[in-house]
């Protein structure tokens, strides 16, 4: 079989793309450095919601306390990341050049489990307010029916007044 100079040129070319393809398809240290950082904060952030999750369900103000302090150190850490992962020329470049497109598609995925975790998570706080604010007008409701007052003149006077009942 007689190749042309142009097939054995391309060829070759294949075989050196092949050959060298971690020198041309790989990110950076740097970005594959950067993406590791942000891959594991959100993780962490993941857990931390997910502790959040079970702590709301125990209903233990203490501890929620102390979970949701860390979870805002954590995204302050993240926001930080973010914007030098903005700034980062080489991460640019990498990831203009699709070497980075499975770690962000990775990302991507973590973020949105972490955002709807976190929607289950207010709900859940959500539910705890209505069900606070039924239990307060309960025993205030409760509390109105039986309270007894005294006039001026030192006599006994309770019960719902502004409807015209007196105990």
């Amino acid at each position: 079989m007689m190749l042309t100079r142009d097939k054995k040129r391309n060829i070759n070319l294949c075989s050196f793309l092949i050959i060298n393809k971690d020198t041309f398809m790989s990110a950076s240290d740097q970005s594959k450095e950067l993406i590791n950082q942000q891959l594991s904060q959100l993780k962490n952030l993941e857990q931390i919601i997910t502790d959040e999750k079970a702590i709301l369900q125990q209903h233990q103000p203490d501890a929620l306390i102390k979970i949701s302090e860390q979870k805002n150190q954590l995204l302050i850490s993240i926001q930080t990341l973010d914007k030098k992962i903005s700034f980062d020329q080489q991460f640019a470049q990498d990831k203009a050049a699709g070497n980075l497109t499975v770690e962000l598609t990775e990302i991507e995925d973590l973020l949105l489990k972490c955002q709807q975790k976190n929607q289950v998570n207010g709900l859940i706080i959500a539910q705890s307010q209505l069900a606070v604010e039924r239990m307060k007008t309960s025993l205030l409701e409760s509390h109105n029916k039986t309270a007894i007052t005294y006039d001026s003149k030192g006599k006994k006077s309770g019960g719902l007044s502004s409807i015209g009942l007196k105990a």
